[in-house]
């Protein structure tokens, strides 16, 4: 990494998307409490849950009374954002594929949510990635954050959280398989030179998203350029993902 592309995070952030889960909010209370117990245990790595917004309410009343200062409620939509503050939320998803691809959101609202959340100071953390393997992946990772960021300053910018997560690799998915860290190294090494040459941004925090487990935690999370990672179908099993809080905290300076 150029010494000009440096990261904020000295930690690994791992974030849990629940998507559309669990199915009652008894089970998601148990997920909540489980999973935010293990990152207490795990405190090396910044952890940030998001839950449907309809468990959002009652989940925050849980982190109230949770004094881990690596732990964050998340949310996955930012169309209430005076609400989301209400409920202690600190990061939220933008540009997923389920509402870029499932219900057709453009780049263009993309973007106004990119700068709403900021304006409620909330971190956005950015999806970006092609829809199919073997499309011309930079080009299209090009024109996303080329239109996501329209009209954005450079000091808005560093505050994003952007991940590579092509949609093909998602692990809810037809067919999900991860990519290779190889590969999503090359991406998000293109998503940096593009910031970097773009917005000159001396601080840039890059994630990896799509059939991220515990048993391939590692493979991603040891290059120093991939700053952690957003975590689907794993993130349902309290297990699976203490696991995976477990694996990233190895990598801790």
């Amino acid at each position: 990494m150029r010494n000009r592309e440096k990261a904020i995070m000295y930690k690994k952030i791992i974030i849990a998307n629940w998507k559309a889960n669990p199915g009652t909010l008894l089970e998601a209370q148990a997920l909540f409490s489980m999973e935010a117990s293990a990152a207490e245990q795990y405190a090396g790595v910044e952890t940030v849950i998001c839950p449907p917004f309809i468990f959002l309410e009652e989940l925050a009343r849980i982190t109230r009374h949770i004094d881990i200062s690596t732990f964050s409620l998340g949310a996955q939509d930012i169309e209430t954002p005076t609400m989301l503050k209400n409920f202690g939320v600190s990061h939220v998803l933008v540009g997923h594929s389920d509402r870029r691809y499932g219900l057709g959101e453009t780049d263009e609202v993309v973007n106004q949510k990119l700068k709403i959340a900021l304006e409620a100071g909330i971190i956005p953390v950015l999806l970006v990635g092609e829809k199919e393997r073997g499309e011309s992946r930079e080009s299209i990772l090009a024109e996303q954050l080329e239109k996501d960021l329209a009209g954005l300053l450079a000091e808005q910018a560093a505050k994003i959280l952007f991940t590579y997560e092509p949609v093909w690799a998602i692990s809810t998915g037809p067919g999900g398989q991860a990519d290779t860290p190889e590969s999503a190294l090359e991406a998000i090494k293109f998503i940096r030179e593009f910031l970097t040459t773009n917005y000159k941004l001396q601080t840039i925090n890059c994630l990896y998203g799509g059939s991220v487990n515990e048993q391939n935690a590692t493979d991603f999370l040891r290059h120093p350029e991939i700053n952690g990672a957003v975590v689907g179908g794993a993130s349902l099993d309290a297990v699976r993902f203490s696991k995976i809080l477990e694996v990233v905290s190895n990598f801790q300076p």
